[in-house]
């Protein structure tokens, strides 16, 4: 689906494209809430990591991630095929490191790695609005969009200027986070384009949790990426393989 842009002729529509992109990107905004196939409840609080290798695959279990334990490989859907699992460093880091990774017949492989930043607070498994913090969990990938036009995605995009375009007070290191955007489906309806404001949890567990251009430092809750990884996996990620995001840091990730 491709939307043409529009202009904001009143103060209403302008009010309007504001509040869509409140929750994510900017300095000032905040975002998140609780959807997609697991929101891992439990408590927020949680203490800095040390960077350290990924936990190998056991022999004879080639069907597991590298670094995700149980809880969460549980939830992974049976039908997935790719996963972008996003490693956190640390609980309270906004660092992390995003593989993408393609199942085949003998197991998990990775496709593509690429640095990344996550929530400027880091992770927690109760996420509310602005808490700076990215949900840890297992979420599905529908839809994308941005000011950019479509690059060539198997995923529903909306191309729209308008609707994507940062407001004009955020930082120049800001202004091209949203030139393309994969939305996390996390309390957001799937099948909506991105910046749909519906929130079935309710607007305090926050919204618009996407993979967005990075800017080189934390994000409101967002996972923040190259415009090379971005248009890689636009380009790769497949609905009919049904991809996840995998996300957390490494010791929620192994829980």
């Amino acid at each position: 689906m491709q939307i043409k842009s529009v202009r904001c002729a009143t103060a209403v529509a302008s009010a309007t494209v504001l509040m869509a992109l409140a929750g994510c990107g900017g300095p000032e905004s905040g975002g998140g809430a609780k959807n997609g196939v697991s929101g891992v409840p439990g408590a927020a609080a949680r203490a800095s990591g040390v960077p350290r290798p990924w936990p190998a695959v056991s022999v004879g279990d080639a069907t597991a991630l590298p670094g995700v334990g149980e809880r969460l490989h549980a939830a992974i859907p049976a039908d997935s095929g790719q996963v972008l699992a996003v490693y956190g460093e640390g609980g309270d880091s906004a660092d992390a490191t995003a593989v993408l990774y393609s199942l085949r017949g003998d197991g998990w492989h990775p496709v593509g790695s690429w640095p990344a930043h996550n929530g400027r607070n880091g992770w927690t498994t109760d996420h509310y609005a602005g808490d700076g913090r990215s949900p840890v969990g297992v979420f599905t990938v529908t839809d994308a969009g941005g000011v950019l036009p479509d690059p060539g995605t198997r995923l529903s995009y909306t191309h729209d200027e308008t609707a994507y375009a940062p407001p004009s007070y955020w930082s120049p290191a800001y202004r091209h986070d949203f030139d393309y955007v994969i939305a996390i489906d996390y309390n957001r309806l799937r099948g909506a384009p991105p910046h749909d404001v519906t929130r079935p949890w309710g607007a305090e567990r926050g919204g618009k949790i996407w993979l967005h251009l990075d800017h080189g430092s934390g994000t409101s809750a967002c996972i923040g990426l190259s415009e090379e990884a971005m248009r890689f996996l636009l380009r790769t990620l497949d609905p009919h393989r049904d991809p996840v995001v995998v996300m957390g840091d490494r010791t929620d990730l192994l829980a």
